[in-house]
């Protein structure tokens, strides 16, 4: 396989790239603890990337509704897992989703379901938090929107600098919560609060 071309990989099943790997990183995929683990490999990366299947429309749907409420909308501590694309390894955290309604809210659960569409891609966070900022103002239409991901990177804590007690926080604001500091500064507020389980 070394000297194929890139339209002649394509021709390979995805589990005998993934052998050829193993066998290039000086293992042995016929042994038994490897055996099936290109078909694993498989099933995990379509399940990790599966957000290149979804949409934004799609899935808010028709989950918008009429409600004359005006005031911030904020769901904290949405679980995110994510591959970094320069390395292929995990980064994960969690993502916090505001929006102040202009006549609409959206189910609470669908802003759970934008971080999943655009998390489960090859990504970086910067871009991340982006796309989840923009879908929203897009397709609910609100007077402003913010959202800030915290995460650990395992391309910085397991290899290069292996700093473990690092991560990245980034944010992106649309509307009202960049023009008007004090939205903003409510919104960064209430993220960097503290979360206490009800009941």
């Amino acid at each position: 396989m070394s000297s194929t071309s890139p339209s002649e990989l394509s021709a390979f099943p995805f589990p005998e790239l993934v052998r050829e790997i193993i066998r290039r990183i000086g293992e042995d995929p016929s042994r038994p603890g490897l055996r099936k683990t290109p078909e694993r490999v498989e099933e995990a990366m379509a399940f990790l990337t599966r957000g290149y299947e979804l949409s934004p429309d799609a899935v808010i749907g028709d989950a918008i509704f009429e409600e004359r409420h005006q005031n911030m909308v904020l769901v904290k501590d949405i679980e995110m897992y994510s591959l970094c694309e320069h390395h292929i390894l995990p980064f994960f955290g969690k993502v916090h989703v505001a929006y102040i309604p202009d006549g609409h809210i959206v189910g609470l659960s669908k802003l759970a379901r934008l971080v999943e569409i655009f998390s489960r891609r090859l990504q970086v966070q910067e871009r991340l938090t982006e796309e989840i900022a923009q879908s929203l103002w897009d397709v609910v239409q609100p007077q402003g929107v913010g959202v800030v991901v915290e995460a650990y990177h395992l391309c910085m804590m397991m290899r290069g600098v292996e700093k473990q007690n690092s991560y990245t926080i980034t944010s992106a604001v649309r509307g009202a919560f960049r023009d008007d500091a004090r939205t903003r500064d409510e919104f960064l507020r209430l993220c960097q609060s503290d979360h206490r389980p009800v009941g």
